[in-house]
């Protein structure tokens, strides 16, 4: 991010009001609320429930999701970046596309027992869409081979990507093994951001 790059995400944090209210509510980020106003509109977390949170840092996802599976519920985050400790989260750092990182994550994982796999990853943008585009669309691909590994029937994916090449066959991909796939763009999302989420309910294993 070069010196102007930097200033103009400086201010535009400093205007944005989710941020200001990140910090008055002692969530880790912004982000915190759209997984709120996601879990608002589709139900998707509840006390007990066991979930996975992939591209989890800083936590404003897990920091959601741990207090709302209380009592009794499981969080295991995971990103390729560090993560400070946050009660009722078990963390593992490193790059989800290696099979090693993927191991010590199932290890955390019991087989075929999750509700609901949640997924904010996104790769660095390089604001090419040709090159964003495809590196998105891999990252969509792992996260659904993933939820169909570690979720039990009627389980729930949540899954951040973007529109454009692979979008219409990762949604049709999605309604192969969920009964219910929607599009979602919360409110937290900012509207210049290509980012939208799929919401799949009803997993079905085969």
């Amino acid at each position: 991010m070069n010196r102007g790059s930097s200033h103009r995400w400086l201010a535009r944090q400093r205007r944005d009001p989710y941020v200001q209210q990140a910090r008055r509510d002692g969530y880790r980020s912004r982000a915190a609320y759209k997984l709120l106003e996601l879990d608002a509109k589709d139900r998707l977390l509840r006390p007990g429930a066991r979930v996975v949170d992939l591209g989890a840092a800083p936590g404003g996802w897990s920091q959601v999701a741990a207090a709302r599976v209380r009592p009794g519920g499981l969080v295991v985050a995971l990103d390729l970046l560090p993560m400070a400790p946050l009660p009722g989260v078990a963390f593992v750092q490193g790059d989800f596309r290696e099979e090693e990182t993927l191991a010590r994550l199932l290890e955390l994982v019991p087989a075929r027992a999750l509700d609901l796999v949640l997924s904010d990853l996104a790769p660095n943008v390089s604001g090419l869409k040709a090159v964003d585009g495809p590196r998105m669309s891999h990252l969509a691909e792992l996260t659904f081979e993933l939820a169909c590994q570690t979720l039990k029937p009627g389980g729930c994916l949540l899954l951040k990507t973007f529109h454009g090449e692979g979008f219409d066959a990762l949604v049709k991909a999605l309604r192969t093994r969920f009964e219910d796939t929607r599009q979602r763009k919360p409110p937290a999302s900012r509207a210049e951001s290509r980012e939208v989420y799929l919401v799949a309910k009803n997993f079905r294993v085969l």
